[in-house]
């Protein structure tokens, strides 16, 4: 922790190397997307103490800057519109520069792991339902895109080296599918453009994507520097074990055969606590957005982090909203899906999503039901985009519009078994097929299978359980069914347990 500690002060500590002239963050480049109806701020750097002027559809605010060359501007908020053009004005020393084809609109934060990151190309072995019609039709002149490298960071970074892009088949292709898909319902919706960043990067732990400052105050978070530590052990021996595997494959090859699949190897910079968002997220917070949309899990359902997932998940909720400093702003995720990995802990991972429901202004988008047990990048992100465009209907643009599936509320005792009570379950229904995936437990919380039953708004289990006291559903990786209910959304994992594995939940 201390070395955490010191991680941060060092960042803090760090500045960007004085400019001889007026410099932009690439954030604000051709075609980039500004926050609509709040603040609009634009910084950059020049030489100390410059004058530096900013002017945006008719707007003109002026600024000097620091001893460190830094200058920063607040314009009045502004409606949707566009195209305009950026100007920011150095003088005859600084120089002049013209950010051209700014669009106001709605700039969503897409990030997580692979399945966030899954391109419209699909990846090798997981192709995307219907890749190659929705590339061909991905002109959109209402989307805007900007696609993050993967980089891992010691310190927060100010800066990225991508910049805006429109949209065409051939920016799209490489672009997360679940982001363009969203970004290009709310386009639609809205009649507004969209802008969408893609900073993601596969296999990576949700402990890379929080700041040092949220490890150094909060304590809840200390888990993930143990499982760190492991890990450094863990890959001690990697160059080794990479060697010995490129050996054994030659030897395979020679002979004429397939050389075997081997154990992933994931890169250790992208392990380190706040690696990713120093180098991914950190250059963001200044800049205006919506909200975020989020698709990560899968790496923490490991056995030695699924257990602190429920305090880490909801630490990066709240450790980036701090840092972006624009409110509670909605913040929406897809809960990990269905994959059959019974040597990990995905019902655990799935029912800490669940609840980190009780933060305001979040939603989670349920995506079992279009899994696949054998792949762990389902091919259906269409449904998953449009769950999540359910979710920002309501939570970030104020309808009135059912979003959310079947989440559990109590469970009560029964004569021979458990009621479990349900918010959003207005006909309830398997859709013809056996209620399945509901397990009881006594005191001892040893889960057996339990018989279920639909009656009305709730689900009655029975089972060999004497005295059942805990019920959970969907609990194993691949999970054998789904309840839905009358708009089509399907139930969340759950546990009825309040503590898990010794770390306190919340309901």
């Amino acid at each position: 922790m201390k070395r955490l500690l010191a991680a941060a002060l060092l960042g803090a500590a760090t500045t960007v190397p004085a400019a001889a002239q007026l410099k932009l963050p690439h954030l604000f480049s051709d075609h980039a997307v500004l926050q609509r109806d709040r603040p609009l701020h634009v910084w950059g750097w020049a030489s100390a103490g410059a004058a530096v002027a900013v002017s945006l559809h008719g707007q003109r605010v002026t600024a000097v800057t620091d001893r460190l060359g830094r200058w920063e501007v607040w314009l009045k908020p502004e409606t949707a519109g566009g195209p305009y053009v950026l100007t920011i004005d150095g003088g005859a020393t600084e120089g002049r520069s013209q950010v051209q084809d700014v669009m106001l609109g709605d700039v969503w934060f897409a990030s997580g792991q692979s399945n966030m990151e899954f391109p419209l190309k699909g990846f090798d072995g997981a192709p995307l339902k219907n890749s190659a019609a929705e590339i061909a039709a991905a002109t959109n002149p209402h989307v805007r895109l900007l696609r993050i490298e993967h980089k891992a960071s010691p310190v927060p970074l100010r800066d990225i080296d991508q910049t805006w892009t429109t949209t065409t088949p051939a920016t799209a292709t490489d672009f997360s599918a679940i982001g363009y898909f969203f970004a290009r319902e709310i386009a639609e919706r809205e009649h507004v453009t969209v802008g969408v960043i893609d900073s993601t990067w596969g296999g990576t732990p949700a402990d890379s994507w929080v700041s040092t400052d949220a490890f150094a105050t909060d304590a809840t978070l200390a888990p993930a520097v143990d499982a760190r530590a492991r890990f450094q052990q863990d890959q001690s021996d990697a160059d080794l074990a990479l060697a010995a595997e490129a050996r054994e494959d030659a030897v395979v090859r020679a002979s004429g055969g397939k050389p075997p699949s081997h154990p992933w190897h994931p890169p250790e910079e992208a392990y380190r606590p706040s690696s990713l968002y120093n180098a991914m997220v950190a250059p963001f917070i200044r800049y205006g957005i919506k909200g975020v949309i989020w698709y990560q899990g899968e790496t923490n359902s490991n056995v030695a982090r699924a257990p602190y997932y429920a305090d880490l998940f909801r630490g990066l909720i709240t450790d980036w909203r701090h840092n972006f400093a624009q409110g509670t702003f909605p913040f929406l995720y897809a809960q990990i899906s269905s994959f059959n990995s019974p040597a990990e802990e995905w019902g655990l991972v799935r029912d800490a999503q669940r609840r980190a429901l009780g933060l305001a202004n979040t939603a989670m988008a349920v995506t079992t039901d279009v899994g696949d047990p054998n792949n762990v990048h389902p091919s259906d992100k269409q449904t998953v985009a449009a769950r999540l465009v359910l979710a920002a209907r309501s939570v970030a643009y104020g309808e009135r519009v059912p979003y959310q599936g079947p989440l559990f509320r109590q469970a009560t005792g029964e004569p021979d078994g458990m009621r479990i009570w349900f918010d959003h379950a207005e006909g309830l229904t398997g859709r013809g097929a056996p209620v399945a995936g509901f397990e009881i437990a006594a005191a001892d919380r040893n889960f057996t299978p339990a018989t279920a039953r639909i009656d009305g708004e709730t689900v009655v289990v029975s089972g060999t359980v004497p005295q059942p006291r805990y019920v959970r559903y969907n609990w194993s990786g691949a999970v054998p069914g789904s309840l839905y209910n009358a708009v089509g959304l399907p139930m969340s994992t759950f546990t009825s347990e309040e503590r898990i594995q010794g770390h306190v939940t919340y309901p």
